[in-house]
């Protein structure tokens, strides 16, 4: 069975620097001017496994939902959930099973054979599985550079912490995850009425005054583009009313006449 720990060859209880020193000693075996482009493939494996143990949150929380399912590998668990193709419940668990595998381009099949962000394994899955299944899957789309699904999931995974904490110490994080897409990536990656509606997501979250005073700077500078000038007026004095020493605000009152 295939598993971090496995792949970087260190024991359950090795220290950092015994899996910084592991995962050194692999990675130049996989050197491109080695193993070439097939050692693309296991060197993402590697790296996943590496920031994921090097990671003392990130860490706890990968021992903490893998040892879910360390006993029910005595048969062909994978299987039997496969078999099993037109029941939801099943597959969100195989979703979840290839995740924890290191299988995750087989998990996004699955998932969107299942239907994608249509697919609400929330009603499948136990809260808790839910919860860490969404998160590593958001992780998986990110990397491959589909920026809004995992905004989406994040945004939902967030809405939900806010009802009943699960994550505690780890929601930070989530949090920053969800604000890099926002900044890095989102915009370029949607069309404009989607951007609206994504900062507007993002407004019901419940961040704090600064951040939200951001997301409505954002907002009037993409409605400007719109041409829904009284609109951005009114989300631009709404930004300003949260944070009157909000940065990178001239362009836009020039243009407001703000």
């Amino acid at each position: 069975m295939t598993n971090y720990y496995e792949l970087l060859e260190v024991s359950r209880n090795a220290s950092t620097r015994e899996i910084k020193s592991a995962f050194r000693e692999k990675a130049k075996k996989l050197h491109p001017d080695i193993a070439g482009d097939k050692g693309a493939s296991e060197m993402r494996k590697l790296l996943a496994a590496y920031e994921t143990l090097a990671d003392r949150n990130r860490r706890y929380e990968y021992d903490r939902i893998y040892n879910r399912f360390s006993g029910k590998n005595r048969f062909n668990y994978r299987s039997y959930l496969r078999e099993r193709w037109n029941d939801p419940v099943s597959q969100s668990k195989l979703i979840f099973f290839e995740l924890l595998h290191l299988e995750e381009d087989s998990a996004i099949t699955i998932w969107e054979e299942q239907g994608g962000l249509n697919f609400h394994m929330e009603k499948f899955l136990d809260r808790e599985d839910w919860m860490d299944c969404t998160f590593i899957l958001a992780e998986e789309l990110s990397k491959r550079k589909r920026y809004y699904e995992s905004f989406v999931l994040l945004v939902k995974l967030i809405r939900e912490e806010r009802v009943q904490a699960y994550f505690k110490h780890f929601t930070e994080e989530i949090e920053n995850f969800l604000k890099e897409i926002v900044r890095l990536h989102l915009r370029q990656n949607v069309d404009t009425d989607t951007y609206v509606d994504c900062l507007e997501a993002l407004l019901d979250l419940g961040f704090n005054s600064q951040y939200e005073a951001r997301i409505l700077r954002s907002l009037a500078e993409t409605f400007i583009r719109m041409g829904e000038l009284s609109s951005a007026e009114k989300v631009f004095r709404e930004a300003l009313k949260l944070d009157p020493k909000l940065p990178n605000t001239i362009q836009l009152r020039r243009k407001l006449h703000v």
